[in-house]
């Protein structure tokens, strides 16, 4: 419950001792097991991305907003918005303030024709989803997310929300808040905006294929890495790759030469006659001083003969 106001004006609550609430009641519903995703800033700026600037900035350019949204800032800054949830045309907070707040933001979903016609008019000039992600394409196609009344962000009219706090403004501090903290959260999650507008980012590139066909040319020759350059760029020690041993295929139908060698017919060799043969017909034939030959003699008789 917030405090009771004092002759029509709201008791103050010193920054520090806000922070010191918010501390107690994130320690409070933690121990409760409710799941809490608050907002932090480092430093004095809010945001530093391309989609969470742009958020922002969306907020900041129409007029009914531009005045309330610094009664926020510093509830922001402060670390005083302990819970965030970004659900499909739904923003739900809890803002510390002199007691702790709930806000609903609620956003009318988008036209189907509007979101075919965002998709249509960029297509081609987002090459991939990180560089959608992170903000980086032709300013064509920012030009036409960014467009006010026609592109991605929400306008003031599908924007309704609601705080249980007595501040009977049309937008309180605490909505304020809520409102930045969304910016804020786009830094590190992008994909939120279209879950939050219930919209498919992967239709953005549903003609990458179209826009940017697969090349079938091969790299030119200078640009190719040969053996030796990538032996010394790793520092490997490569040999030469082995040549595949080569297996004849026969043809369907057709003998093969081995075939045709195992199959024919052998011609008759002449065979030689045995080694011992052979050296006996060398062995010269002993022959007399008169050209007789001699009889072969026993034993005793040739020792006789030589003595």
């Amino acid at each position: 419950m917030a405090r009771q106001y004092d002759d029509q004006w709201p008791v103050y609550v010193p920054v520090a001792e806000r922070r010191l609430q918010a501390e107690r009641a994130i320690a409070r519903l933690s121990k409760q097991g409710t799941v809490l995703s608050p907002v932090t800033v480092a430093g004095r700026r809010i945001v530093s991305t391309f989609w969470g600037r742009a958020w922002c900035d969306n907020l900041q350019s129409y007029r009914d907003y531009a005045h309330r949204l610094e009664r926020g800032r510093s509830y922001l800054r402060n670390g005083l918005v302990i819970d965030l949830q970004v659900a499909p045309h739904t923003v739900r907070a809890m803002v510390s303030g002199s007691s702790l707040y709930a806000v609903k933001i609620s956003i009318k979903a988008m036209p189907t024709a509007q979101w075919k016609s965002i998709c249509a008019d960029c297509a081609g000039g987002i090459d991939s989803l990180v560089e959608l992600l992170q903000g980086r394409f032709a300013n064509g196609v920012m030009e036409r997310i960014c467009r006010q009344g026609g592109g991605l962000f929400p306008q003031p009219a599908e924007i309704s929300f609601a705080c249980n706090c007595l501040d009977h403004a049309s937008m309180c501090k605490h909505v304020a808040a809520a409102l930045l903290s969304v910016g804020a959260r786009l830094d590190a999650k992008p994909e939120l905006l279209f879950r939050l507008r219930g919209v498919n980012q992967n239709d953005l590139l549903a003609d990458i294929g179209l826009a940017l066909p697969m090349t079938r040319k091969g790299p030119a020759a200078g640009k190719v890495l040969q053996a030796d350059d990538v032996a010394a760029l790793f520092g490997l020690d490569m040999g030469d790759p082995e040549a595949p041993a080569k297996t004849a295929v026969p043809l369907v139908g057709a003998p093969t030469a081995l075939a045709a060698a195992t199959s024919a017919p052998k011609p008759a060799t002449r065979k030689s006659p045995p080694a011992k043969h052979q050296l006996a017909a060398k062995k010269p034939t002993p022959r007399t001083t008169a050209g007789r030959v001699k009889p072969p003699q026993s034993g005793k008789m040739a020792r006789a003969v030589r003595g």
